[in-house]
C-alpha cells in the first residue's frame, strides 16, 4: 500500500499489482498502453470533485484565492 499517485502508477506499470485509484491519474498510461483496465465493468464514472464550505457569508481571503483559481480552471 501507498499513499502517493507517483509510487502506485510505478508499481502497476512494474507488474506488481493492481492499482485503484481514480482515472484521471491513468489516462497517459492507458492511451500508451503501458497500463490496462481491470474489471471495467466495475469502474464507475467520476463526476468531478466537489467543494463544500459550511458558511459563504465570510469567508477567508485563502479560501476566496482558491475559489477563484478553481472556477478560473473549470473554464
Amino acid at each position: 500500500m501507498f499513499n502517493e499517485a507517483r509510487l502506485i502508477i510505478t508499481t502497476a506499470r512494474a507488474g506488481h499489482g493492481i492499482a485503484f485509484m481514480i482515472e484521471d491519474h491513468f489516462l497517459n498510461h492507458f492511451s500508451d498502453g503501458s497500463l490496462g483496465r481491470v474489471l471495467n465493468e466495475w469502474c464507475e464514472p467520476f463526476d468531478g470533485y466537489y467543494l463544500y464550505y459550511t458558511s459563504c457569508r465570510q469567508p477567508s481571503p485563502a479560501f476566496k484565492m482558491v475559489l477563484e483559481a478553481l472556477r478560473y480552471r473549470s473554464q
